[in-house]
């Protein structure tokens, strides 16, 4: 069983932007989502573990080895697709790939040739091999990226903002190979998009101005919610007023109508309706409220 330990980390860049705000977190075996909008400093706790940058304070450790003063420690068990991959020479897919084994030290030739083809096979790629990476669409290049980061079998994986942009197809089709990924190693999914999360995790944390602002199993979290979410349909002028009166966490167009989500443990007034909460409700009341206590 893997086990990555972060406790007391913080960030603060040289420009003053405090990244990262005193972060303790334990991540076992599976799928890890940690979820929070854009700006929450997710990308500076992948980039922090993965050892692309230091911390100002705090420890990680990975496995009982301490990786902030050690970061090879990390860098031996670690693959990792950043949110942006860069930009990819002219070259095929197969010789891309082990261009990038070579560099992750994977130095027998005879080894190397089969793990790539294992990974090209699992990202459903072996037919499209000898393509140009830069010609693929934009799941095929996730899906490369997914096949480079598994190269030399690591242990722990961390996936930045990886089904943006991608079509229900493509997404369905990512997500699915995460979770086969995910039963033997630690994978970290940081996303902002909460269906990656509730479909693939069994452990979350919830991201807001550098802190871990909530964390625990999807499930639970939602249950505890239950009774405390109204729904009201409303006419979009209503909405100012609403917000003004009542914890509104979020809203959506509804056949023109604006629906609005409440947060009150008693109802709001006449209309509204008692709704059965989803990791959306989960994920809303916890940044308005994280948002009011620090208002």
């Amino acid at each position: 069983m893997n086990r990555l330990h972060i406790q007391n980390l913080s960030k603060t860049y040289p420009n003053g932007v405090r990244a990262l705000d005193n972060i303790s977190l334990t991540i076992t075996n599976g799928m890890f989502g940690l979820l929070g909008p854009n700006g929450a400093g997710k990308s500076s706790l992948m980039r922090t573990i993965a050892s692309l940058q230091e911390p100002t304070s705090g420890t990680i450790t990975f496995n009982d080895k301490d990786i902030v003063n050690n970061p090879q420690e990390i860098r031996n068990h670690l693959g990792y697709l950043p949110q942006e991959f860069g930009v990819y020479p002219k070259i095929s897919a197969i010789r891309l790939l082990d261009h990038i084994a070579i560099l992750k030290g994977i130095l027998n030739s005879k080894e190397r040739k089969e793990q790539i083809e294992a990974l090209l096979q699992q990202t459903n790629l072996y037919q499209h091999r000898k393509k140009a990476v830069h010609t693929f669409s934009g799941g095929m290049r996730q899906r490369f990226g997914v096949a480079q980061a598994l190269l030399g079998n690591p242990q722990l994986i961390i996936v930045d903002e990886p089904t943006a942009g991608l079509d229900p197809e493509e997404r369905n089709r990512f997500l699915n190979l995460l979770s086969e990924i995910g039963e033997n190693v630690i994978v970290i999914l940081s996303t902002h998009i909460v269906e990656d999360v509730r479909d693939l995790c069994a452990n979350m944390a919830i991201m807001g101005e550098g802190k871990i602002i909530k964390q625990g199993n999807p499930i639970k979290l939602t249950k505890a919610l239950t009774g405390n979410v109204w729904t009201k349909t409303i006419a979009k002028e209503e909405l100012q007023f609403y917000k003004e009166q009542f914890n509104v966490i979020s809203t959506r167009l509804v056949s023109g109508k604006t629906q609005i989500q409440v947060f009150a443990e008693i109802i709001p007034e006449n209309g509204f309706e008692t709704m059965q909460p989803d990791l959306e409700s989960v994920y809303f009341s916890t940044l308005f409220n994280n948002q009011h206590i620090n208002s």
